[in-house]
């Protein structure tokens, strides 16, 4: 059963500028790199991140009332690489945060290796859009390794750290603004539905400045070909977008209860996809019973609440366990290898893009797959 509370926050993990990841001096890290997988297709890939503002609405957990302010991470097909640094996980500061938050060793996030480039020129044309969106206190580039994957087959996928939602977000200017959620809210129900809304919002306006006009320098984003998808709640995020906003033609969530919304009660009228790790949940038999368009529910087994994010790559090296306990560790991260989780992840999540964005065939979602019998099939509904 999903605890009320985000399993990764249980853990302690928890105008437009262009802004570079890692523009802030970063220290050497000590120790080998850790390198995330390689996408499965040779294709560059290049990241930039954004500094977005949105002036029509009041941030809700601000402690000083301003405009909406996101920082958004693109991955994207790049033309090519040569002479493009390879972008750094994530910046110093969170790094240096995130480490002590999460009971990694001093360093580790700063010795994770992703495989994109930065500022890589884009590719041409118009690219189908995925949404991206972290857990309960999390960041934008938990979910890297998956990011990195769909961005070589073709995907502009578009991360979201939700201010003050987020564990830190460093902006453009040096300011970094930690998350202001309580770790356990009186009223739980209140929280996740004003959470909900703020992450939703964010994802709104986040596809209309990627699709309503074109700026040099970045990959052009398809109008009609959007897709949200998003870890713990994220996931239930995703679930909410699609709920209302009819451009957002598929969603997804990894491993996230359907907290803060209606969509257990009423369903969707659009393809959705859980991908999870528990067995099941009250909130997902509920939006089974009502869900209206295409679903699946697929269980990985022997996996953990983070399995599905990049955490499993890192715990490792960053002695998690050690600093933690190993029970902790076996509950967030199951006994499943980092690299199977992360093939079996990025195999699910292309196939059922591809279906519903590309009109592509996807057999991997229509029955059981020898090439992964650790997924199996709780829900289907066509």
């Amino acid at each position: 059963m999903i605890r009320r509370r985000s399993l990764l926050a249980a853990a302690g993990l928890g105008g437009v500028a262009l802004a570079l990841p890692g523009t802030v001096a970063q220290a050497a890290p000590s120790g080998a790199p850790i390198h995330l997988p390689a996408p499965t297709v040779g294709r560059p890939v290049g990241t930039v991140s954004l500094h977005l503002v949105d002036p029509s609405r009041q941030d809700p957990f601000a402690p000083t009332p301003g405009p909406r302010e996101l920082m958004v991470q693109l991955w994207y097909p790049a033309r090519g690489a040569a002479g493009r640094p390879r972008a750094p996980y994530t910046t110093a500061k969170v790094a240096a945060l995130m480490d002590q938050r999460a009971h990694l060793d001093p360093g580790t996030l700063t010795r994770v290796c992703p495989t994109a480039r930065l500022a890589a020129p884009a590719a041409p044309g118009a690219l189908p859009l995925l949404l991206l969106g972290h857990g309960r206190q999390g960041t934008r580039t938990d979910c890297t390794a998956l990011a990195e994957e769909l961005a070589a087959h073709g995907y502009l996928v578009a991360s979201i750290d939700h201010t003050y939602d987020a564990a830190a977000v460093e902006f453009p200017d040096g300011r970094v603004v930690r998350t202001a959620l309580e770790e356990n809210p009186a009223d739980w129900d209140a929280a996740e539905h004003k959470e909900i809304a703020a992450r939703v919002a964010d994802l709104r306006f986040v596809a209309g400045e990627l699709t309503s006009r074109r700026r040099a320098l970045l990959p052009c984003a398809d109008p009609d070909r959007i897709g949200v998808l998003g870890h713990s709640m994220g996931g239930a995020a995703a679930a909410e977008a699609v709920r209302q906003d009819e451009r957002f033609a598929a969603g997804l969530n990894l491993d996230g209860g359907l907290f803060g919304s209606p969509v257990p009660q009423v369903g969707l009228d659009r393809p959705f996809l859980m991908l999870t790790s528990f067995a099941d949940h009250e909130t997902w038999q509920r939006w089974r019973e009502h869900q209206h368009a295409w679903g699946r529910q697929l269980r990985q087994l022997d996996s953990g609440h983070l399995s599905f994010t990049d955490w499993p790559h890192v715990a490792g090296p960053g002695h998690f366990a050690q600093n933690t306990s190993a029970e902790t560790y076996r509950q967030l991260f199951g006994t499943i290898a980092a690299e199977r989780t992360t093939e079996i992840s990025r195999a699910y999540v292309r196939a059922h893009f591809d279906r519903f964005l590309r009109n592509r065939p996807a057999p991997l979602l229509d029955a059981p797959s020898p090439r992964f019998p650790e997924v199996t099939f709780v829900w289907s509904h066509d």
